[in-house]
């Protein structure tokens, strides 16, 4: 079994229950025990425009490979609608895997650990909260400090 951080976010549609359908269907998944689950922030779009988004991040184990568990989060996506017409579109769910155990992962696919999560306050909040101890990426909060951000 695998600790693995996955990153939430919507800004289009119902976003609290687009987040908690998403958590559950994660939590259903095979070979997978949802550990922990952060509360939900408010966020602005970064590098991107339309409304503000809901985030948060969410713990679990796994026996999924990397790869099996990114294509489930954007089977889970697509079932909750998401489109990609472009980069940074408004998005009825996106899901992030972010931290895989302590492994780098890095195919054409797939990069791991994520390599924007310390760029964005809306990552980092929400995985501090249910990871106190990654003081490794608690200092990068203090270079977000322009990115608005707030617990609902």
């Amino acid at each position: 079994m695998t600790e693995a951080f996955v990153g939430l976010g919507a800004n289009l549609g119902d976003k609290d229950a687009t987040l908690h359908a998403a958590l559950a269907a994660l939590a259903a998944l095979p070979g997978t025990r949802l550990l922990a689950a952060s509360g939900f922030y408010r966020s602005a779009p970064v590098e991107a425009s339309g409304p503000e988004y809901l985030n948060a991040v969410a713990c679990i184990e796994t026996e999924l490979p990397a790869e099996t568990l990114l294509d489930a989060l954007q089977a889970i996506e697509q079932a909750h609608g998401r489109e990609r017409p472009y980069i940074n579109a408004p998005r009825t769910l996106d899901m992030d895997l972010l931290l895989y155990g302590d492994q780098s992962v890095a195919t054409p696919r797939l990069t791991v650990p994520h390599p924007r999560m310390t760029q964005r306050a809306f990552v980092l909040l929400p995985l501090l909260e249910i990871a106190p101890g990654r003081q490794d990426l608690a200092a990068h909060l203090l270079t977000l400090a322009d990115q608005r951000i707030e617990r609902q």
